[in-house]
């Protein structure tokens, strides 16, 4: 089967919101392709350009082991207490993995073997993706649910999550910035029914 129209769907939401899970739905009923860009992040900072660029940012900071491999732990402790850092970081990283999405949008487009095309991203909305997509849907849970879910599924601490919750956007700005809500505080399978309608709206349009 060819496809004539790829649609392409960015999802955000706050952490512990249940978006993985989404996502596994989508590749798995609709057979989407699903770009995580966490890991496609880290997929390009081992490769050139990037690579190079990252070298000369940390150059100095022992960040690269002895065969040229990114040490994640020592980057993200360097950044961490570093703002200009993490800004020249997030100025190489950001930039390259928006190149790359859009590269691989075109190249689905072209081949025209898939309807749907999925971005989870953290900065969606920082980074402009509505320029690109044709609908951003926010994942919404309540703080509560989310905590709950942190803890049994991450362990993390009360303490651990109040600094991620603070480090990330409110409920009302990612309504604000959204062009859908899917609402999975609760059951999955409800969530499951907004997301076919929303899909089959999209790919009838």
């Amino acid at each position: 089967m060819t496809y004539t129209d790829l649609k392409f769907i960015g999802i955000t939401g706050g952490v512990g919101a249940g978006k993985s899970r989404i996502l596994s739905y989508l590749e798995e009923k609709y057979k989407a392709v699903v770009i995580r860009s966490d890991d496609l992040a880290r997929e390009l900072m081992g490769k050139y350009p990037l690579k190079e660029r990252l070298m000369d940012i940390f150059s100095g900071d022992k960040v690269f082991d002895s065969d040229g491999n990114i040490d994640r732990k020592k980057m993200s402790a360097l950044v961490f207490n570093n703002k200009e850092k993490l800004e020249l970081l997030n100025n190489a990283v950001h930039p390259a993995v928006k190149e790359e999405i859009i590269k691989i949008r075109n190249r689905l487009e072209e081949e025209g073997k898939v309807n749907l095309l999925v971005l989870e991203a953290a900065l969606l909305l920082e980074e402009h993706y509505e320029e690109i997509t044709d609908q951003i849907w926010y994942i919404y849970a309540s703080e509560d649910t989310r905590r709950k879910r942190l803890k049994e599924s991450r362990g993390y601490s009360d303490e651990r999550i109040d600094s991620m919750f603070l480090d990330q956007k409110t409920e009302k700005e990612f309504r604000m910035g959204t062009d859908l809500t899917i609402d999975n505080d609760g059951s999955f399978e409800k969530a499951c029914f907004d997301i076919d309608r929303a899909v089959g709206g999209l790919l009838n349009e």
